[in-house]
């Protein structure tokens, strides 16, 4: 069973629109353009009704971003690879090709394809080698070795493809330690008609213990951009999507067996669309290719 700590909320934070991210005039207001590094972003103030039950709100800074507007490969002072097979029996072969920036968006595109497997050994007991071939090509872009951060707001721009196999994901992992000892947070998440958030540490058995939330989703839904947010400090993580709160977890709750806490540490941060696999579903009937949209990923860290 999981089990999910849902904590009242001392303030409210963010915007509630979702305009572009170059907005007309008229939007201007509703929607800031980012601030520059070490420019304070001010968190909205909390309720009138309420103000002497929470501390004050944090001032946040932007400290890393990345805005996608260059047309071609993401920036690799920025962005690496994973390469190949890599987790969870998933069907798609990772490689760089699959990812672009054009037009101000990141676009993980996921094809149907028929190459041979480079790893493939007959009779191989590794799912990774006993396939013979390639049936779906994918990136997964992660700032592992470039950037990594302790606490903070994350927030992320995108549009997400729901159709049947995709599993597409924005998640951390900590820099130290196996999985899922290091601690693993899936600010977004999504498969099999479902957008979840979750929270990982290591539990019994050698197991991964976590802490999830799941919201049913559709096409029209996902037809749109959404804003997927996480507010991490020394107490707690808090993850939102448009400003709703999907899960709230203490970081007491976050402890490994051994007394390690994984979210005491920097992670650092994966994008990736993955196909079928555990989880992804059947794409078999599914038209190839599929993306994952990126308008922005920016990272803020309190004054």
């Amino acid at each position: 069973m999981r089990i999910i700590y849902l904590l009242p909320l001392c303030f409210i934070l963010s915007r509630a629109s979702l305009p572009a991210k170059n907005p007309p005039a008229t939007a201007a207001s509703k929607y800031p353009p980012a601030p520059a590094p070490g420019k304070a972003l001010p968190a909205k103030n909390p309720p009138a009704a309420a103000p002497s039950k929470c501390p004050p709100a944090p001032t946040y800074h932007l400290v890393w971003s990345d805005e996608f507007n260059h047309d071609g490969p993401p920036d690799p002072a920025n962005w690496t690879f994973e390469h190949g097979f890599i987790r969870n029996h998933e069907q798609q072969w990772y490689q760089p090709g699959n990812a672009r920036c054009k037009h101000g968006l990141l676009i993980i595109e996921a094809r149907k394809e028929d190459k041979p497997n480079p790893d493939y050994q007959p009779g191989s007991t590794d799912w990774r080698k006993n396939r013979p071939s390639i049936d779906y090509t994918s990136a997964c872009l992660e700032t592992r070795g470039l950037h990594s951060w302790k606490t903070g707001r994350f927030e992320m721009r995108g549009r997400i493809d729901i159709d049947p196999g995709c599993w597409p994901a924005w998640w951390t992992l900590g820099i130290d330690k196996p999985w899922p000892a290091n601690g693993e947070i899936d600010i977004m998440e999504y498969y099999r008609g479902k957008l979840l958030a979750n929270i990982a540490c290591l539990g019994a058995n050698h197991k991964a213990r976590w802490y999830s939330l799941k919201k049913p989703v559709d096409k029209k839904w996902a037809s749109k951009f959404h804003v997927w947010r996480m507010d991490w400090d020394q107490d707690s993580i808090h993850l939102y999507v448009d400003d709703a709160l999907m899960n709230s977890t203490p970081l007491s709750a976050l402890v490994n067996p051994d007394g390690s806490q994984p979210f005491a540490q920097p992670h650092y941060m994966l994008l990736n669309l993955a196909i079928g696999g555990d989880n992804g579903g059947d794409p078999r009937q599914t038209t190839f290719p599929r993306r994952f949209e990126v308008d922005y990923v920016r990272v803020y860290q309190a004054n």
